[in-house]
C-alpha cells in the first residue's frame, strides 16, 4: 500500500516547516507513476522541470562513461526524493536515474512549485539548507574517489552509506539498504572482484559483518 502522500511530504526537508493546507495543496499536485525494474526514469540532459519523490521501491542516479559503464551517484529508496534542482532552474538532470526494482513515484512540476510555494520565505530558507546538504554529500563522493587504496574507498563509502541508511544494533550499524558487489564497485569505481575480495578481508578482520546482502560496520 502507497504511504500517504502528505506523510511522506512532511519528512523532506523542503516541506516539513508547512502546514497541513499547503501540504495538501502540494500533494494534489503530485502525480503518480510507476515505473518497471532497470526502466528509465530520466535521462541525462533531459530537459527536466520536475522533482521527484519515491513512494515505494528504490532508484539510482548514474553517470554513464563511453563504454556505457555505470558510476553510481546515489540512490534514493522509499520517502526520498531527487530533481529538486530543477525546482530552482529547470535545467537539464545532472544524472540519468534508473528503477532498481518497481518502484512508484510522484512528480511535482517546476510551474505548480512556483505558482504555490516558492514566495514562500521559509520554503526558500529549506531550500538553501537542502542545497548545502546535497553539497556535503557531493564533497563526500570526492573524499571517497581520492583513495587509492581498496581497502580506505570502500570503508569511506560504507562510512558515508551509514550516515544516510544507518540504523543501530548491539553488533554496530546496519547499512539499511541491500547492495550486490557490481553496485558497491560501481559506487567506488572499481571492478567486481576486488570489492568481493577486499569484503571479504575486511569481514576477515572483523571491521564489518555480511548479512542479506546488508553490511553491518561493527563498533
Amino acid at each position: 500500500m502507497v504511504q500517504d502522500p502528505i506523510k511522506i511530504l512532511e519528512q523532506i526537508p523542503i516541506f516539513s516547516s508547512l502546514g497541513k493546507q499547503e501540504l495538501q495543496i502540494i500533494a494534489s499536485h503530485l502525480r503518480r507513476r510507476k515505473f518497471t525494474k532497470n526502466q528509465i526514469v530520466l535521462f541525462e540532459e533531459d530537459n527536466n522541470k520536475y522533482m521527484y519523490i519515491v513512494y515505494s521501491g528504490k532508484v539510482r542516479a548514474v553517470k554513464l562513461n563511453d563504454l556505457g559503464r555505470e558510476q553510481i551517484l546515489s540512490i534514493h529508496k522509499k520517502n526520498d526524493y531527487f530533481g529538486e534542482m530543477a525546482l530552482l532552474d529547470g535545467k537539464t538532470a545532472p544524472a540519468t536515474v534508473i528503477a532498481m526494482e518497481e518502484s512508484e513515484l510522484g512528480i511535482l512540476s517546476k510551474a505548480d512549485f512556483d505558482r504555490h510555494l516558492f514566495a514562500d520565505e521559509t520554503i526558500r530558507h529549506n531550500i538553501l539548507t537542502m542545497l548545502c546538504e546535497r553539497l556535503r554529500e557531493a564533497w563526500l563522493m570526492l573524499k571517497i574517489m581520492s583513495f587509492s587504496s581498496a581497502d580506505k574507498r570502500i570503508m569511506a563509502l560504507l562510512e558515508n552509506l551509514q550516515e544516510i541508511y544507518g540504523v543501530k544494533d548491539q553488533r554496530g550499524t546496519i547499512i539499511n539498504i541491500k547492495l550486490t558487489h557490481s553496485q558497491i564497485a560501481s559506487y567506488a569505481s572499481l571492478s567486481r572482484e576486488t570489492v568481493t575480495r577486499t569484503l571479504k578481508k575486511l569481514e576477515t578482520e572483523g571491521q564489518i559483518i555480511v548479512s542479506d546482502k546488508r553490511i553491518i560496520i561493527v563498533k
